[in-house]
């Protein structure tokens, strides 16, 4: 394999509804899209990085810089017999996974056109429909998160995750489970509180959650080994886990029960692969986290939660809940009971709608 030509694109999405965190509120997303050219077959990439250095350092203008100026150098004229060995060939630049991930998944999208198979297949997925949960953020009220929760589950989602901070935690949760004892929950603090915080945190353990997501410092590991201690809800780490060591580490402390596998966050399909099969042979159970991806980077998604040890419902959900209109044929949709079909078509299954793309495009770059 031969990457010929590689395209960026900075494309900007508007969402349905602002969507709030513990540290920003987005309402446009800014989308760096990548069209590799690999031996006359066209594989897409989406990089995750935002538009401001909030949930991790990268942003797009730093992902933009890297793919330009040092990973398309390093693959520039080179031989390579599968996109599974692209991640140690980036290996000399440190950091900086959103801009690998975005080119690595483009290739491996490339490699499964070429091979005539739908990637969930070329990664060694083994379910033909995925379970989808929802991530909701935070709302101006709390009878506003009880009516969007009440929405989504008719809508069939399987499992609602909602953001906290301090300040809108306990009484949201508490009231959520008033009105829907039964629901799988989750919460998620995207870091926003501190080890000071234990025994506030401890009263959610009176409310039977799935788990916490991240609720200690984005690159702790050692603190959550103390919380979980504490706790008998089980902490799940997204921010942390930055690469397959950090993972290593985490289990083998004890810092969490759970990862949350982001192939943004980890460098792509083959950083992802390694975290799920260390994880499945220490019975740590992942899912996938959304980071407010368009269709392409959603389909990506989708076909790495067909690996087996992907077993609670991930944040991959419809297009529509975050898009007018997607940029991809046909949308994403959720069944009734929750679900997404895996498609059937080679690479990502999806056909990128190229004229809404370019219509959405603020800026261009062409590598050959």
């Amino acid at each position: 394999m031969r990457l010929r030509k590689l395209t960026l694109r900075e494309i900007h999405l508007p969402l349905v509804e602002p969507f709030q965190t513990s540290f920003d509120t987005t309402t446009l997303r800014r989308i760096l899209l990548l069209e590799a050219d690999v031996d006359g077959a066209t594989g897409w990439g989406e990089s995750t990085a935002g538009e401001d250095p909030y949930y991790s350092y990268e942003t797009v203008e730093t992902a933009w810089l890297i793919l330009r100026d040092y990973l398309w150098p390093l693959l520039k004229g080179r031989e390579f017999a599968a996109a599974g060995e692209v991640f140690d060939l980036f290996a000399r630049v440190r950091g900086h996974n959103m801009a690998k991930a975005g080119l690595e998944i483009a290739l491996w999208d490339a490699e499964a056109k070429l091979s005539d198979v739908r990637l969930a297949r070329l990664l060694g997925g083994t379910r033909a429909e995925i379970s989808c949960g929802v991530s909701i953020g935070i709302q101006s009220t709390i009878q506003e998160l009880l009516a969007k929760v009440e929405r989504e589950l008719a809508a069939g989602y399987q499992r609602i995750k909602i953001k906290i901070k301090p300040g809108w935690d306990i009484e949201p949760v508490r009231a959520l489970r008033e009105r829907f004892p039964r629901i799988r929950l989750m919460v998620d603090a995207n870091s926003a509180y501190t080890l000071a915080d234990a025994a506030h945190l401890k009263q959610l353990d009176a409310f039977y959650l799935i788990m916490i997501e991240q609720p200690l410092g984005w690159d702790d590991i050692y603190s959550h080994v103390e919380l979980q201690r504490l706790l008998e809800t089980p902490i799940c780490l997204d921010e942390s886990i930055h690469d397959l060591e950090h993972a290593r580490a985490a289990i083998e402390t004890r810092a969490c029960q759970i990862i949350n596998i982001k192939l943004g966050r980890v460098g792509g399909h083959t950083a992802a692969r390694r975290i799920h099969d260390l994880c499945q042979s220490k019975s740590i159970p992942v899912w996938c986290g959304g980071m407010l991806e368009s269709g392409i980077g959603r389909a990506h998604n989708i076909a790495m939660s067909t690996l087996p040890n992907f077993s609670l419902p991930g944040d991959v959900s419809a297009s529509r809940r975050y898009w007018q209109s997607d940029i991809i044929q046909p949308e994403v949709e959720v069944s009734q009971q929750g679900t997404i079909r895996v498609p059937a078509a080679p690479g990502i299954g999806y056909t990128p709608c190229v004229e809404r793309i370019e219509s959405l495009t603020r800026r261009r770059e062409v590598l050959e």
